[in-house]
């Protein structure tokens, strides 16, 4: 059975895929190893492989502000990636290297055991939810698999880049919150 400092550990030395030749840092995850609600992204950028921490640049400034308007922050969710080496020039994340990163998520999510998690773009719901996911259909849609509860957002990035997503992600985000008051019994919105 694994540990959050085992797990943490054994992912700071991976080196499966091709990613890890050109990393500073492994972003494994950051917030509370005990939320109910975890927050997947899909790689790491040029400030997060500088500082080892998911989502710390303008997007993530953005996401804790998308946080803050449901009564959340970081250290009553988890937040992570489909992959934990940042791609060359933020490019998406290949399938092979995805598929090598992907036990990382699941031990991390079997540790978790969230009732809600959040996909933040179209390549993590597509690695989460459905190979075909349609972000621009389908997120703010509820899916449920094996109890948990998942859906996605439009990824913050894209947000930065297209302000005309906000209203609906707004929506979306209000909708997340309600879920957490009708599924999760810790975290409070």
């Amino acid at each position: 059975m694994d540990n959050w400092n085992d797990l943490k550990k054994e992912c700071l030395a991976c080196q499966a895929c091709a990613l890890s030749a050109g990393r500073s840092h492994v972003v494994f995850g950051d917030g509370s190893e005990s939320a109910e609600v975890l927050l997947v992204g899909e790689g790491p950028g040029a400030n997060e492989d500088e500082q080892g921490l998911p989502f710390v640049g303008k997007a993530g400034k953005l996401l804790d502000d998308m946080l803050a308007m449901i009564h959340l922050d970081r250290t009553k969710v988890y937040i992570t990636n489909t992959v934990k080496c940042r791609p060359p020039e933020n490019r998406d994340p290949m399938n092979v290297e995805q598929a090598a990163c992907l036990g990382w998520l699941r031990r991390q999510t079997a540790l978790l055991r969230p009732k809600i998690v959040v996909c933040l773009g179209r390549i993590a719901a597509a690695e989460l939810i459905k190979p075909d996911f349609k972000i621009t259909r389908e997120h703010g849609q509820w899916f449920e698999k094996n109890g948990v509860y998942l859906t996605a957002l439009y990824h913050p990035s894209a947000l930065l880049r297209d302000p005309s997503k906000r209203p609906d992600t707004f929506e979306d985000l209000k909708a997340i919150q309600a879920k957490i008051r009708q599924v999760c019994q810790r975290t409070a919105v």
